[in-house]
Formats: structure tokens, C-alpha cells, sequence
């Protein structure tokens, strides 16, 4: 029988509910069709008449509902609502993901509850059709939960309420159309994620960005981040290979600019006149570099201008080479070169003289006085020492009066030299013989003669020995005298005592032999020390104050001075000592 009402499929329920229970829905949902006899029949239905709201048999079905066996369930919270055969089943929910705020929702597809049949089987229009979704879409607030859900647990018979007659028209789903058609015209279509039901059946998730389909890979964020690390990863390499060039240039080339570091000015001025460099400057030019070459041998040395007439000093053994037929070569400090020849040498005090000439412009080395120098005083010795022509080297003066014997490899004796030197501990090595000696002045007080060697001890600087700091200059005084005696008379003399020494005697002081070479007496006759009084077997052990230990040691001592010099001189004779004077005699050098 047809009582107006939907023929539709009804809903089917796990347990049927009681009489007298209320029929009323929540908005927006229709009330599921009980399949039960109604609890009251209304008079205008019986006699045909207009049957009355559905608010007055909820009314009148309240005082006739049976109490529940206990204590409603305050929460209403599904599926823990009283038991009993009243209680309705339990929904079934199916979780699906909550779309971020402000995310359109898909619209809803067959076999749903949006617009479509619900998981019972009945079609609702209660909600209006899907806005287009839009851009960037409002955020919409979040879905409250639907009331009709839980109106099962809330609607107890005693709370029953009647329905608002203002929505009547939604428990009739044939007349939702119009209503809906109405509410969609008359409002803004709401975002479609409202309609979304947590009870209802499965849909499909939610789409939280608006995009290319499902399936597309290019709006993939892996896509796109892999898109933006493989242009990161060319972007690095271009940026390595052009910084990798850039410091290949800097380093080739020194750099992007042209650097140029500060210095002090060119112009470093000039010096003072008592330093190395000033005392270098102003000796220089008047130093020498002598090439000499014999039939046997050859050799180099060093000298210095004496004079405008191209006079030049120099020591014996530099000059010894060339004999009576050898060339002698001398080199100025300017590179000039020129010829030289032999004035006169003396073996004794191991000085020579040499000339050269057409030479002009020459520049004397003036000469000091070696009797005022004084041990530390400061000293520049210069020379060509291994053929290194223009050396310079400084030191000081280290002793004074230095007994030395230089020469001797003839064997014979006729080439050894006694000088009563000047020791310095400047920088003298084979090559600086014949060199001068100055001081802060620039003054010549000493001619750099001999070297003590660690090799081979004594040696006059023609060997191949370095220096160890000990070298030996003759002081300038005697090396006046012998040079002008070697210039005026090619010869020079000697100031003797005439007496023959035992130099075989190793007790201190010098002893006086007892017999000569051929068999005479050691006192020359009429000399200088059988005047004084000398015997033979005295031993003398001063010379003007000085201790003598040698017989080469008194040779020394007496040849520092000048033939007619007086001396005063201590000896022993048979335990006694004895006190005389005498005057030095002369002889013809060799």
C-alpha cells in the first residue's frame, strides 16, 4: 500500500528499533525508512485526511517509550553506545587523508555518499553540485560532525524533541532538487572537502594541489627536485672549471695585475769615507793584479802604485816565477792592461819592485806609518786572491812584531825571508800576496805577504793552503825603505851584527857559533859585534828590551831596523849576564 511515501530501497538496520522511537534526521542527511509498524495511527490518515508533522507523533510517542535497561551513553561515541537489541549498529568508518588547509577537495565519484547513492542505497541531493575548484582556493573551516550520526545514541525517548518545521522538505528526496537548485543560486558554492563524510564509504583521497593527472611524471616533486639538484650540479661544475682557469692564470702569469713591490730609493748615496765601502772605493783604483809566467812556472799576485812614474810594490815569490826572461802582465782595477818589468827584489825582506810604462791617469796608494798601529785597529786587506782580481776583505790588526820565516824551498837557504810582521785576522788567501794592507784612512801600513795554513803551516801564499785567520803582512816602514833602495839602486841592504848563529841550538835565546861555514871564527873580525864585545858561545836573550827564544827570531829583530841603528843587547856568557851596545852594520841583499 502506498502511504506517500518514497519507495526507494530502505535501510537496512542490524537491529530494528523500538515502538515509539523517533524518525527524525539531522540536516542534510535523509532519515533511513524504517520497515516497522507505525505506534500510533493518526486520525487524519485513517480517514484520509492531511496527516499531521511528524513533530506531534515524536510528541505523543515520547510518554509511551520504554526506558533503557541503563544509563545513556553521555559521549555518544560509536561504537560504545548502550547495549541492547535497541542499539544501532555500529558505523563503519574509513579513515582517508585529511587534506591541508585550504586544499580543494575532488569532486565526489560514483558509489559514494556526496551526491551521489550512499553506502545504504539512498539517493541524496541534500548537497549542491561541486564548484569548479578555483586557483588558490579560501581556506575553509573544518568539517563539524555531522549530527545525523549521532542522533542514533543522543535520541533517547524521553529527550526526543520535535523537528523545526523549517525542514520538512529534507526528509523527502524527491524534493531536494529544487531545494538544492534554490541553495545554489542563491548562495556561493562551499568548498567541496565539507561534504566530506568520515562515516560514509570509501572515496577516492584527497588531491591536496591542483596539477597534471595522477600518473604525469613532470609535476612529481622527486621530478623537480632532481631537475634542480642536476642544474645545482652544472652550475657548480661551470662555476669550478672557470675558477680553476682564473687560478691557472694567476698562477702563470702572477696574478690579474702587474705587481710591483715597494723598494727604497736607486739612489743609495754615499758612504763614509772610514767604512769598508769608502776605504774599497778609494784603494781600489790603485790596486793591481800581476799575470806572471816563467819557462817552469806561473803564477798570480797582487801590487799597488807608488808613484806617477808607474813604479809598483810587490812581493818577492809573486814575481820569482818569470826569472830573467819571464813576462809579467799587470791588470788595473778598470780592466787596463799593460807590461811590467823587473826593478830590482830582494829575497830577505821577500819584496820587488816592478814598472810599467805608457801608462798615464795612474793613482798612488798612499803609504801610513806602521809604527803607530795599534793591535784592534780596524783593517781592509785587498787583492786577487785565486786570480778574483779587486777582493776585498776586512779584520783587524791581531799582534804586532810577529817573528816569521817565509820561503825556503830551494833548500839552500838564499830564499827565505825574516819579518817582523803584522798579524791580522782579514781574509788572505793565495792570490792576496804583494796586496796592500790600509787602514780606516785608506793608507797603506802593511804589504799581505804570508798565511798560517791548517794544512801545511807556514806558507808565503803561493800554495794552494786557505785561511784560517792568521795572516801576516810586512809593515809598511820597511817595506819604504826597501822599496826605494830596490828603485834607486835595484839592490837593497841589510843592517847586520857580524856574527855567525848556531841555528841548530834549541836553548833559549840565539846562540853565537863557534866556528863559521869554512872553519873560521863566528865573529867577523873588525864587525859590528867584536867592536861591541861579543865572543863566540855568548847567547843573547834581548834586543832592546825584547825577549829573543831563536836565533831566526834575533835575525827578525835586527832586520826591522835600518843598517847604523844602534842596539842595545843582553846576553850570557858562562852564567854571567852581560849588558853592551852596538851599531849595525850593512850588507848587499840578494
Amino acid at each position: 500500500m502506498d502511504d506517500g511515501k518514497p519507495t526507494e530501497p530502505k535501510a537496512k538496520w542490524w537491529s530494528r528499533p523500538t515502538a515509539g522511537r523517533s524518525a527524525s534526521t539531522a540536516p542534510q542527511e535523509p532519515s533511513p525508512v524504517e520497515d516497522a509498524v507505525p505506534l500510533v495511527d493518526a486520525p487524519a490518515a485513517r480517514d484520509g485526511a492531511e496527516p499531521e508533522p511528524e513533530e506531534s507523533v515524536a510528541a505523543e510517542a515520547v510518554p509511551r517509550a520504554p526506558q533503557p535497561l541503563h544509563e545513556p551513553d553521555q559521549y555518544s561515541t560509536p561504537p560504545y553506545g548502550g547495549p541492547g537489541p535497541w542499539a544501532p549498529a555500529p558505523p563503519v568508518q574509513h579513515p582517508v587523508p585529511t587534506p591541508a588547509h585550504g586544499t580543494p577537495v575532488p569532486p565526489p565519484h560514483a558509489g559514494t555518499n556526496g551526491a551521489g547513492t550512499n553506502g545504504a542505497g539512498i539517493t541524496t541531493a541534500s548537497a549542491p553540485p561541486p564548484a569548479p575548484p578555483a586557483a588558490f582556493p579560501p581556506p575553509a573551516p573544518l568539517p563539524q560532525q555531522p549530527q545525523d550520526r549521532q542522533q542514533p545514541h543522543q535520541q533517547q525517548p524521553q529527550h526526543a524533541q520535535p523537528q523545526p518545521q523549517s525542514q520538512p522538505h529534507q526528509s523527502q528526496p524527491h524534493q531536494s532538487q529544487p531545494h538544492q537548485s534554490q541553495s545554489h543560486q542563491s548562495q556561493p558554492p562551499s568548498p567541496q572537502w565539507l561534504q566530506y563524510d568520515p562515516w560514509g564509504a570509501p572515496r577516492q583521497p584527497l588531491i591536496t594541489n591542483p596539477g597534471p593527472p595522477l600518473g604525469s611524471d613532470a609535476g612529481r616533486p622527486g621530478n623537480r627536485r632532481g631537475s634542480v639538484l642536476v642544474g645545482a650540479l652544472l652550475l657548480a661544475l661551470v662555476a669550478g672549471g672557470i675558477g680553476g682557469g682564473i687560478g691557472a692564470y694567476i698562477e702563470r702569469n702572477g696574478g690579474l695585475t702587474q705587481v710591483e713591490l715597494p723598494q727604497d730609493e736607486r739612489n743609495g748615496g754615499g758612504r763614509a769615507p772610514d767604512s769598508v765601502a769608502g776605504i774599497a772605493a778609494s784603494a781600489l783604483p790603485s790596486v793591481v793584479t800581476l799575470h806572471v809566467s816563467g819557462s817552469s812556472e806561473s803564477g798570480t799576485g797582487t801590487g799597488f802604485v807608488l808613484d806617477n812614474k808607474g813604479h809598483i810594490l810587490t812581493n818577492n815569490h809573486v814575481v820569482a816565477p818569470a826569472g830573467s826572461s819571464g813576462d809579467i802582465t799587470v791588470t788595473f782595477s778598470g780592466g787596463e792592461t799593460a807590461s811590467a818589468e823587473v826593478v830590482g827584489k830582494d829575497s830577505g825582506y821577500d819584496l820587488a819592485v816592478v814598472k810599467v810604462s805608457g801608462v798615464s791617469g795612474l793613482k798612488p796608494l798612499p803609504l801610513g806609518n806602521s809604527d803607530n798601529v795599534q793591535v784592534g785597529d780596524p783593517v781592509v786587506a785587498i787583492g786577487a786572491p785565486f786570480d778574483l782580481s779587486n777582493t776585498v776583505t776586512s779584520g783587524i790588526i791581531s799582534a804586532k812584531d810577529r817573528p816569521i820565516t817565509a820561503g825556503g824551498e830551494k833548500g839552500d837557504g838564499s830564499d827565505v825571508s825574516y819579518v817582523d810582521a803584522l798579524q791580522t785576522d782579514a781574509p788572505i788567501n793565495p792570490g792576496n800576496s804583494g796586496g796592500p794592507l790600509v787602514d780606516t784612512d785608506a793608507h797603506v801600513i802593511g804589504i799581505n805577504s804570508a798565511i798560517r795554513a791548517a794544512d801545511s803551516g807556514s806558507t808565503t801564499g803561493g800554495g794552494q793552503a786557505g785561511s784560517i785567520g792568521l795572516g801576516f803582512a810586512i809593515p809598511i816602514n820597511q817595506g819604504k825603505r826597501v822599496a826605494e833602495e830596490l828603485i834607486n839602486t835595484g839592490k837593497a841592504t841589510h843592517p847586520v851584527i857580524g856574527v855567525t848563529l848556531d841555528m841548530k841550538y834549541t836553548g833559549d835565546g840565539a846562540k853565537v857559533g863557534q866556528k863559521d861555514a869554512v872553519g873560521k871564527s863566528s865573529v867577523t873580525p873588525d864587525g859590528p859585534g867584536a867592536k861591541a864585545g861579543i865572543e863566540p858561545g855568548d847567547v843573547i836573550t834581548e834586543v832592546d828590551g825584547q825577549r829573543v827564544h831563536s836565533g831566526e827570531e834575533l835575525i827578525v829583530k835586527i832586520r826591522a831596523h835600518r843598517p847604523g841603528d844602534r842596539l842595545d843587547l843582553r846576553l850570557t856568557r858562562g852564567g854571567k849576564d852581560l849588558s853592551m851596545t852596538l851599531t849595525l852594520g850593512s850588507a848587499t841583499g840578494t
